[in-house]
C-alpha cells in the first residue's frame, strides 16, 4: 500500500517535470523567433540606410560631373557621405544607432536640396556671365572690325590726301636760246649759237596743297645721256635717287604759278643732237619731260 503511494508521488513530479520542460522549450523557442525576427528586421532597416546613403552619393556624383567647374563643398558632402556608408556597413545593428543614423540620413537630404539649390544658383549666374562675356567678345569683335575698317579708310584717306596735295605741271616747255649783245634772248636750233637752256613750267592750282617755300628739280640730259650742269642728287626715303641740274625754288601760293630757269652751256658749245630736260617735285616724282634736238 505505502509502495503504491510512492510510485503515484514519482508520476506525478514526472509530469510536473515534464510540463515546465515543454514550457521552458516552448519558452526558448519563442524567444529565439523574436530575437530572429528583430536581426531580420535591424538588417533590412540597415540596408535601408546604405541604400538611402548611396542614392544622395550618387546625386552629388551628378551634380560634380555637371558642374562646370569643381564645386568643393559638393566633393566634401559627398565623401562624408562615402564615409557614412563604411561606418553603416560595419557597424553592429541595434536600434539605437540605426535610429542615429537616420536621423543623420534625414539631416543629409536637406544639406543636398541646399547646396544642389546652391549650384544651380552658381550654374545660372555661370551660363549669364558666359552669355555676357560671349556678347562682349562679339562686340569687341565687331569694334576691331569697324577700327580695322576705320584705320584702311584712314590710310586711304591719308594717301588720297597726299596724292591730291601733289603739285602737278599743267605747261611745261624747253627752249634753247641765244643771248644778244643788249641782254636780250632770241630762240634756236643750232647747236653752236645756243649759250643757255630756257626751262619753263607752269605750277597748276591746287587748294588742298600746302602753301610756302618749294624746290623742283631740273635734269637735263646730253645726246650721250650724261646730266648736264652741277649734277647735284638727292635721294628719297624709299632710298631711290636723282641726279639733277638745277635745284629750282619758288613760293607757292595755292594759285596757278609760272616758273621759268636756265641752265647755261657747259665749258664747250652744246653738242649737236637730242636732248632731254625732266622735272621733278621735292619728293622726286617726274612731274614733266620735253624732248627737242639741236643742228
Amino acid at each position: 500500500m505505502t509502495e503504491t503511494k510512492s510510485n503515484n508521488g514519482l508520476k506525478v513530479i514526472a509530469g510536473l517535470l515534464g510540463v515546465v520542460l515543454l514550457g521552458t522549450i516552448i519558452y526558448t523557442v519563442s524567444l529565439y523567433q523574436d530575437k530572429q525576427k528583430t536581426t531580420n528586421q535591424l538588417t533590412q532597416e540597415k540596408e535601408l540606410v546604405v541604400e538611402d546613403l548611396n542614392s544622395l552619393k550618387s546625386e552629388y556624383d551628378k551634380a560634380i560631373l555637371e558642374s562646370n567647374a569643381t564645386n568643393e563643398e559638393l566633393v566634401s558632402a559627398r565623401d562624408n557621405i562615402a564615409k557614412y556608408i563604411d561606418s553603416v556597413k560595419t557597424m553592429k545593428a541595434d536600434i539605437s544607432s540605426l535610429s542615429r543614423y537616420r536621423r543623420q540620413v534625414s539631416v543629409l537630404k536637406k544639406e543636398r536640396e541646399m547646396l544642389l539649390k546652391q549650384v544651380d544658383s552658381l550654374t545660372q549666374s555661370n551660363t549669364l556671365i558666359a552669355m555676357q562675356r560671349d556678347s562682349t567678345f562679339v562686340e569687341l569683335e565687331k569694334q576691331t572690325v569697324f577700327n580695322d575698317s576705320l584705320v584702311v579708310q584712314n590710310t586711304q584717306l591719308a594717301d588720297v590726301v597726299e596724292r591730291g596735295s601733289a603739285l602737278n605741271l599743267s605747261k611745261f616747255a624747253v627752249d634753247a636760246v641765244k643771248e644778244r649783245s643788249n641782254g636780250k634772248l632770241v630762240s634756236t636750233s643750232r647747236a653752236s649759237r645756243t649759250d643757255k637752256f630756257k626751262i619753263c613750267f607752269t605750277v597748276a592750282d591746287n587748294v588742298i596743297a600746302d602753301a610756302g617755300d618749294r624746290e623742283f628739280f631740273v635734269e637735263v640730259l646730253d645726246p650721250q645721256g650724261n646730266v648736264l650742269g652741277e649734277s647735284f642728287s638727292k635721294s628719297d626715303d624709299s632710298g631711290a635717287s636723282v641726279t639733277y641740274s638745277k635745284g629750282t625754288n619758288f613760293y607757292y601760293e595755292n594759285k596757278s604759278l609760272d616758273v621759268c630757269d636756265y641752265v647755261n652751256k657747259p665749258s664747250g658749245d652744246f653738242q649737236k643732237g637730242n636732248y632731254m630736260v625732266n622735272v621733278y617735285d621735292d619728293r622726286l616724282k617726274l612731274l614733266g619731260t620735253s624732248k627737242f634736238a639741236l643742228k
